[in-house]
């Protein structure tokens, strides 16, 4: 059973009044954090100089994929049927990404066969997570 993927993928940075960047980022996910994917960032796009890693729930690009979806920090919409376009949303200012949305489904596909969907466990985590919350009542 394989724990873990990482699948790097073409996209582009979307900016104001400039043309839009092409940038490689790489999208991971992991058996032992079952509900999260992760969108690392290289360090060339960001202010710092310093790779970006974002993460949110992999429900949430299974729901964008099909029609807009998110509220918070990661937004995502589809734009035709061919691409999608991701909005994280900072204190400092927002990055717009745009992917094949093929690539997007081709690695949320290949989660599945590392955590099937609905068999997601949190295992240990979750109790000793709800014992100090609820200190141990």
């Amino acid at each position: 059973m394989r724990l873990a993927l990482e699948q790097p993928v073409r996209a582009r940075l979307v900016t104001p009044g400039y043309s839009e960047l092409p940038i490689r980022v790489t999208l991971r996910y992991c058996a032992a954090e079952p509900f999260a994917v992760y969108v690392d960032f290289p360090a060339h796009v960001s202010d710092d100089g310093h790779g970006v890693t974002w993460t949110f729930a992999r429900s949430l690009l299974e729901e964008g994929l099909d029609g807009a979806a998110g509220i918070g920090d990661v937004r995502i919409v589809p734009c035709g049927r061919s691409r999608t376009v991701l909005e994280f949303h900072a204190p400092h200012g927002m990055a717009v990404i745009r992917f094949g949305t093929a690539s997007l489904r081709r690695f949320l596909q290949r989660s599945y066969g590392v955590v099937e969907p609905g068999s997601e466990d949190l295992g240990p985590e979750l109790d000793l997570g709800l014992m100090s919350l609820l200190d141990g009542v």
